[in-house]
């Protein structure tokens, strides 16, 4: 073998060896995370929806003091980001809801308002889950997506929009409860 056919040669290994590490590895299959649930719905509503929402509506408003009027908004760049951790809360815990196999309550547990005319019992209410899940899923979604508008209002620094997305949040929790929490509630008359 001459000396130009060994170096073609070498040349054509070398750049087939080159070309081979320029495609990235793939990741390795994985069949789907096997996910471990502690936390209730309840105790994800409780722990972390409820608060993440208020730091979000509370964000933004009008209060009545002595000294008249007093208008709450975020201002700083601090109180924008306090307010955006916040949004993402509320956004990534639409994702924990929809975590199969999560229990309503604690085995043997109560819903928090059971008292309360038209709540439905922890069985109830994971019943009604159960036989809708498509549903449930698209109430977390909707929650998500809404929640979503609240971090694009932050990110603009958008008052009036965080304004709208805290409204469009409310009504997303509204329109989950009364199909999965408190179906047979009390309407108060029109």
């Amino acid at each position: 073998m001459s000396t130009l056919t060994r170096r073609l040669l070498l040349s054509v290994f070398l750049l087939g060896g080159l070309a081979a590490c320029d495609k990235p590895a793939s990741p390795p299959e994985i069949a789907g995370p096997a996910f471990k649930t502690t936390a209730t719905v309840q105790d994800l509503m409780v722990s972390i929806v409820d608060p993440a929402a208020d730091g979000v509506w509370e964000a933004v408003g009008t209060e009545l003091s002595k000294d008249g009027l007093v208008e709450k908004q975020p201002r700083t760049d601090e109180e924008w980001l306090a307010v955006r951790k916040q949004a993402i809360t509320l956004v990534e815990s639409a994702n924990l809801l929809l975590i199969p196999g999560r229990a309503v309550v604690a085995a043997g547990g109560k819903v928090e308002d059971a008292h309360v005319p038209g709540i439905l019992s922890a069985e109830e209410s994971q019943q009604a889950i159960r036989k809708d899940q498509a549903g449930f899923a698209g109430e977390a979604n909707r929650f998500h997506d809404v929640a979503e508008l609240a971090l694009k209002a932050i990110d603009a620094k958008s008052v009036a929009g965080l304004l709208e997305a805290g409204s469009r949040i409310q009504q997303a929790c509204e329109s989950c409860h009364v199909k999965f929490w408190y179906p047979n509630a009390k309407k108060p008359p029109a």
